[in-house]
């Protein structure tokens, strides 16, 4: 997702000294640019999908956030769930479908599949039963699109331009959501199954709950991972003349 940021590239450049290997260049008077800098975010996945040491850039599988906290019924003994230490999984298999290029830039970005893996916790009422618990929360999330906006800004530093991505916006969408819980309610297989239904049924819902934390963390987190490489490797390498 985040990857898109790098389509920005569409400043007055020259050519640099050398082109590490994660970097295919474009040039800026190519008339199909946006397939170049398409091709170019492509030619990233397998980068990113192991990270790239030698500029501090760790690998997005799996990527890792700290909690999301949700409400997912009202009232005084609501249905809450606490997901910690969440991995996903699957975010560098991705295409990007379409780009506009500038400040602001905007990227529409497809993932087939993502995987999230957590430690499950929950308290309050679920349906007509208490539903207070710990266990493990594991999700698929399939044709993921995501939609990613934001601003840019540049720096000059010993001749070479720099930039920095700013006011990152992710908003996704997705098409089919399957969760599930284990071990959880000491075994208890009632309440287990019951949460199960639960979040079968109402998996879309859920996922709208989870929304406005994940959208905030998404957005944080490929905004530092763009920086960190975007802060290595200046205009003048990814774009040409």
């Amino acid at each position: 997702m985040f990857f898109t940021l790098l389509l920005l590239l569409v400043s007055q450049s020259t050519y640099g000294d050398s082109t590490p290997e994660y970097v295919k260049q474009c040039s800026r008077s190519d008339p199909n640019l946006k397939k170049c800098l398409i091709g170019a975010l492509h030619h990233l996945r397998p980068y990113l999908s192991h990270g790239i040491p030698e500029i501090e850039l760790p690998s997005v599988e799996p990527f890792r956030m700290d909690e999301l906290t949700l409400s997912l019924t009202g009232g005084k003994n609501g249905y809450k769930v606490q997901l910690r230490e969440l991995f996903v999984r699957g975010a560098s298999n991705f295409t990007v479908d379409e780009i506009r290029l500038g400040s602001p830039f905007q990227a529409v970005v497809r993932m087939p599949l993502l995987v999230l893996d957590a430690h499950y916790s929950s308290s309050g009422i679920l349906i007509i039963l208490p539903a207070n618990g710990n266990g493990t929360f594991h999700a698929k999330f399939t044709d993921v699109r995501a939609l990613v906006r934001g601003g840019l800004s540049t720096k000059i530093n010993q001749g070479k331009t720099y930039l920095n991505v700013e006011n990152l916006d992710v908003e996704l969408a997705v098409s089919g959501v399957m969760m599930r819980v284990h071990k959880i309610f000491n075994n208890n297989r009632i309440l287990t199954e019951a949460t199960n239904l639960f979040l079968k049924e109402n998996g879309q819902e859920v996922l709208k709950a989870m929304e406005p934390q994940l959208k905030r963390k998404l957005s944080g987190l490929f905004a530092g991972i763009v920086n960190q490489l975007l802060r290595h490797v200046p205009v003048e390498t990814f774009l040409l003349p």
